[in-house]
């Protein structure tokens, strides 16, 4: 399996190259050279198997030639044996729902961060060490979060040989389990920063450090957030063996931040999973419902709200869909994204938002609905939701009706998000074990402004000599 940038000036690479690199040296993200296919009969025989054995048929339809089937076994193994469902991923019935149809929750949340980015990063932190110990040499992680991906990556990656992970959160825009859970880690490889600034503000200072290319092969710079094609391959895992257990086609109702997750449904149905909607969607940072609508992808200034790791005005991923929905034109992606770059404003093309409507819906929800949700789902059905799965409840309930089942990806824990459950149902959800003992650790972390050279000087000062 090969690999091209988004962008069309980045040379082909294998897997092993894409995993180490993140983000290709153009500026592109990388996409499969062709799409695998999986058969009707091949996706009908993943219904009862573990999920463990339908990630190593999809993840081994990219990774073959640069890891062996055995060490994918392995690595696939190792990653899901501390979640705590067998099922890994279960699908369970949100029964009570007020409107037509069959309504799902897909709970992704079983992972030791409690949250949906432990499905791909457990993963993708075991193929890291393997390809860099094969390798050779040291690595540089800076992964931009939101809230979830840096407690995630810190579980994946901390304590490794030869990997330094700086993780930057946007300072007072995530909770404070979240930041706790980043911030009490004892490793001495995981450095925290909080930055003085937005989660766009962090992602472009990531995209930035990139751009320094000298700087960045000095120390073997790369990236673990979803601009990583190896977690969007593990993360298409789960739309896969959802289908199998429904045995016909789906609606996906996807909190949409990053556009990580919703993208992978894409991928899915590139390999062959018949899909019957991908709906997006999105809080008062409505950028990706706006594009979709509108057709007018444009940025502004990025809302603080009740489910912050959505709080994004630069979609990343969006360029993947971008590049596919453009019948893969390389020159108009790398000039579409140019032009973004600079006026934060991209008019979509008709035949481009053509392809996009053919596939996607996207809804917006504010705060007061999230809240009206999260009320309404635990008195209608008995389930608590954390206000990004309460985000796609809200979009799920704006959806036509149809014969189709309706999957919601819950992608987090209640208990992440104590203090918006407790202003819609007004006591706060039960807290696992595992989230109670980091609410006592001291934390460790740097506040600086938002500025890469600061950034960048503060990275030089704690790499080993």
């Amino acid at each position: 399996m090969q690999f091209i940038s988004t962008r069309g000036q980045a040379p082909v690479c294998d897997f092993a190259q894409v995993l180490l690199a993140g983000l290709a040296p153009d500026g592109g993200l990388y996409v499969p050279q062709q799409w695998p296919q999986f058969t009707a009969s091949e996706i009908a025989g993943f219904a009862g198997k573990p999920y463990q054995a339908v990630a190593f048929e999809v993840l081994s339809c990219f990774a073959g030639g640069s890891f062996s089937a055995d060490e994918l076994e392995q690595d696939i193994a190792a990653a899901y044996a501390g979640f705590d469902s067998p099922a890994i991923a279960p699908l369970r019935k949100l029964d009570g729902a007020s409107s037509n149809g069959s309504h799902y929750l897909l709970e992704l949340f079983h992972g030791p961060t409690f949250a949906f980015k432990d499905l791909a990063l457990q993963i993708l932190g075991r193929l890291f060490a393997r390809a860099l110990a094969r390798r050779g040499g040291r690595a540089t992680i800076v992964a931009a979060t939101s809230g979830d991906t840096g407690s995630a990556a810190i579980a994946a990656l901390g304590g490794l040989a030869n990997i330094e992970v700086f993780v930057i959160h946007p300072l007072g825009r995530v909770s404070e389990v979240q930041r706790r859970q980043m911030t009490t880690s004892p490793h001495a490889n995981v450095h925290n920063i909080a930055l003085e600034g937005s989660f766009d503000d962090a992602q472009s200072i990531v995209k930035e450090l990139f751009a320094q290319k000298e700087f960045a092969a000095e120390i073997g710079l790369t990236a673990v957030n979803s601009i990583n094609f190896v977690r969007i391959a593990a993360q298409s895992v789960y739309y896969f063996t959802v289908a199998a257990a429904l045995k016909q086609p789906a609606i996906f109702v996807v909190p949409t931040g990053n556009f990580g997750d919703v993208f992978a449904g894409e991928a899915a149905m590139r390999m062959g999973l018949p899909v019957e909607r991908l709906v997006i969607a999105t809080n008062a940072n409505d950028i990706m419902a706006r594009a979709l609508n509108e057709g007018v992808y444009a940025s502004g200034a990025a809302h603080h709200t009740l489910s912050p790791s959505m709080d994004i005005q630069v979609a990343s991923n969006f360029e993947r869909a971008l590049f596919e929905a453009s019948q893969r034109d390389a020159r108009w992606t790398a000039a579409a994204m140019g032009q973004f770059a600079k006026t934060r404003r991209l008019e979509l093309p008709p035949a481009v938002l053509a392809q996009l409507r053919a596939r996607y819906t996207a809804f917006a929800c504010d705060d007061a609905a999230i809240l009206a949700t999260i009320k309404k789902t635990a008195a209608e059905t008995g389930q608590v939701v954390d206000p990004h799965t309460a985000v796609a409840v809200c979009a799920a309930e704006r959806v036509p009706a149809s014969a189709a089942p309706q999957v919601v990806l819950s992608t987090a824990h209640p208990a992440k998000f104590g203090d918006a459950v407790r202003q819609a149902l007004g006591r706060p959800p039960a807290m696992p074990e595992g989230l109670k003992r980091v609410m006592d650790l001291p934390e460790r972390f740097e506040t600086i402004p938002n500025d890469l050279a600061l950034i960048r000087q503060f990275i030089s000062s704690r790499l080993p000599a």
